[in-house]
């Protein structure tokens, strides 16, 4: 686990100092070693910050250039299955001055061109500069498990492993992409290749580019993507016992795989189902694992210490029970420059505590993320599947009433929960479409935050939106896939890479492994996953096969923080006063007043008002251009 930054140009490169630059920027990503290097010609710049995991010698230290070609590599990521790789390559004579996985992909290159994609399993970002045929060969994992942001621009191409890098530079301008603000505010997140700052943009998940010196052109693919749901699974030939072993496999050959490191390895023990799982599959692989969960101060009836604790002393592992200190607001600013784009998302500060924490004791610890949009795990699935059985068969003329009515009448954060949000969705195309359920500001309440030039603001997030919902034969398919290529490569990962790299820990997700991903999606069928009263039935189906009996299935605790009990009084609530109460806020004061009114009187915008403050800290964090 590293970070990695570049460029690439049609001419020499006169500002070198720009490279070092950025790379003290990302220096959390990898504080164990640093280097750069520029190609004879002055045209290919490369820079790493190496966060030592995978042969910890100076011979796997980056940038790696190979002795017989002449490329050179920048990586930050793990390929698990990169011993394996290893021997096929030795086996076509091959040589290797390390044991390291980076030298591996260079070969790879060298054998299979931009071909050893395929044969990767990993979570990774790399830049491989081929020097016969002034080329640059970028490329990112299939989930998204590591980010990275590029810019393209007179006839260079940058790129690094965090948006803070590239912004080293201060010539580069820092101005607002309206369109992208207008997804943040309504998804909480930016999706797929666009960028919240103009002219920049993230390389896909499961996508790669080659940019040519010589012409100055980049070409941009997709490598990889979701499988089709087997047609058999919809017609019902399927074999429950033989999915549950191949899931069992899969997950175990997964788990194995990342166990593998030069440096201690811990599991993320929350109690819950997923992290559970790994618990159980991972004593299989090594004894007296370690394990880790972490208690929060007034957590109450959030706190799973005992579940996390049952499956500790079931599986014998060393478990390290940890006691976060009380949260102080001073965090926000820090995440807020850490997110190079803002995300609504409070779970952010809870990921980067146990992160702090964890790191004290290990460098890599694996994770449970993944298991809830593989396997249809969240809340969500079900209340889709009964809207639809229950409710589906009204006309939608009637339905798109019934929506407009309670968009117009019930105020955001409505006392009643949910209802304002589900009975919006009443109006979707629940046969062929996807409700979008996870909205934080509507359309209307979107021109209202900037309503100073309201009638110039792009309303575009529900088209983004729409036309980034994938064809799949039943509604669940499409949320679960949906979730796969959005909220989790954009929300979960990103919130899980940040957080924990900022404290200089590698964290590994079993569960994306991508065979098993493919497993999920192609064989597993919609009734195994959720119906209207049950969620992630395949994978307890397997915890009941592995966990101890008294283990609690029914259980679904979220990973998050009491905030609206925060925003009460304190320094969480005089922070958010501060900063949206601000002149030089870029949200129109009266929709601002209404909200922190609404709130105080009980209405449910903790996390709206979170995304609204954390893109203002943002905005001061890196001096971006207003609107106004």
């Amino acid at each position: 686990m590293c970070g990695i930054l570049g460029i690439a140009s049609t001419r020499a490169i006169s500002q070198q100092q720009w490279l070092d630059s950025g790379s003290s920027n990302i220096y959390h990503r990898g504080p164990d070693d640093s280097g750069s290097w520029y190609s004879e010609d002055g045209l290919v710049g490369l820079a790493h910050r190496r966060l030592s995991i995978i042969d910890l010698s100076d011979n796997a230290s980056q940038p790696m250039v190979d002795d017989v070609s002449g490329n050179a590599i920048v990586f930050n990521g793990e390929i698990y299955n990169h011993r394996q790789v290893r021997q096929e390559l030795c086996e076509k004579n091959y040589s290797f001055k390390s044991n390291s996985d980076t030298e591996v992909i260079l070969k790879a290159y060298l054998e299979w061109g931009v071909g050893c994609l395929d044969r990767l399993v990993g979570m990774f970002a790399f830049a491989i500069y081929d020097c016969a045929k002034k080329q640059i060969f970028v490329a990112r994992d299939r989930a998204g498990e590591k980010p990275l942001f590029i810019i393209q621009s007179n006839g260079e191409l940058r790129f690094a492993s965090e948006l803070k890098a590239l912004l080293a530079d201060r010539g580069l301008k820092r101005e607002i992409n309206t369109e992208s603000l207008d997804c943040y505010l309504a998804m909480g997140f930016i999706p797929g290749e666009r960028c919240i700052l103009k002219g920049f943009q993230k390389l896909p998940p499961a996508h790669a580019l080659i940019y040519d010196l010589n012409r100055g052109t980049c070409s941009v693919w997709q490598y990889w993507k979701l499988p089709d749901l087997d047609s058999r699974m919809i017609s019902g030939q399927i074999n429950e016992s033989e999915l549950l072993e191949e899931l069992e496999f899969l997950l175990e050959q997964s788990i194995s795989q990342q166990l593998v490191a030069d440096v201690p390895v811990g599991v993320l023990l929350s109690g819950g189902v997923d992290s559970s799982l790994i618990t159980a599959l991972s004593a299989r692989s090594q004894q007296k694992i370690k394990t880790f969960t972490v208690r929060f101060p007034g957590a109450g009836v959030l706190d799973e210490t005992k579940h996390a604790r049952l499956i500790a002393h079931h599986f014998g592992t060393e478990h390290i029970e940890l006691e976060a200190e009380a949260t102080s607001a001073d965090l926000l600013p820090r995440l807020a420059r850490q997110f190079d784009e803002p995300l609504v998302d409070s779970s952010m500060i809870p990921t980067f505590l146990v992160s702090q924490m964890v790191r004290q004791h290990c460098a890599v610890a694996l994770g449970g993320d993944g298991g809830d949009e593989l396997f249809g795990g969240y809340g969500h699935y079900s209340r889709l599947n009964w809207l639809q059985k229950r409710l589906g068969w009204l006309p939608r003329p009637l339905r798109i009433i019934v929506s407009k009515l309670a968009a117009s009448a019930l105020p955001l954060g409505f006392a009643g929960g949910n209802v304002r949000t589900w009975l919006q969705a009443l109006g979707s195309d629940l046969k062929d479409g996807l409700p979008l359920i996870a909205s934080y500001f509507d359309e209307v309440s979107r021109i209202q935050l900037f309503a100073y030039q309201s009638a110039d603001w792009p309303i575009c997030a529900e088209r983004i939106e729409q036309a980034r919902i994938p064809q799949a034969p039943d509604l669940l398919q499409r949320a679960t896939r949906m979730d796969f290529t959005n909220y989790l490569a954009e929300d979960i990962l990103v919130k899980v890479d940040r957080s924990s790299m900022l404290n200089s820990l590698e964290v590994r997700a079993p569960f994306l492994d991508h065979r098993l991903i493919e497993f999920a999606f192609q064989k597993v069928p919609s009734h195994l996953k959720a119906t209207d009263s049950s969620k992630k039935i395949l994978l307890k189906k397997l915890a009941a096969r592995v966990l101890p009996k008294e283990f609690d299935m029914k259980r679904k605790q979220g990973f998050s923080i009491p905030l609206n009990d925060w925003l009460k009084e304190g320094t969480w609530r005089q922070l958010f006063y501060d900063v949206l109460l601000d002149p030089q806020c870029l949200f129109d004061s009266k929709m601002i007043a209404t909200l922190l009114s609404g709130q105080a009187k009980g209405a449910g915008n903790g996390e709206r008002l979170f995304g609204l403050v954390l893109f203002e800290l943002w905005r001061r964090e890196y001096a971006v251009t207003t609107l106004r």
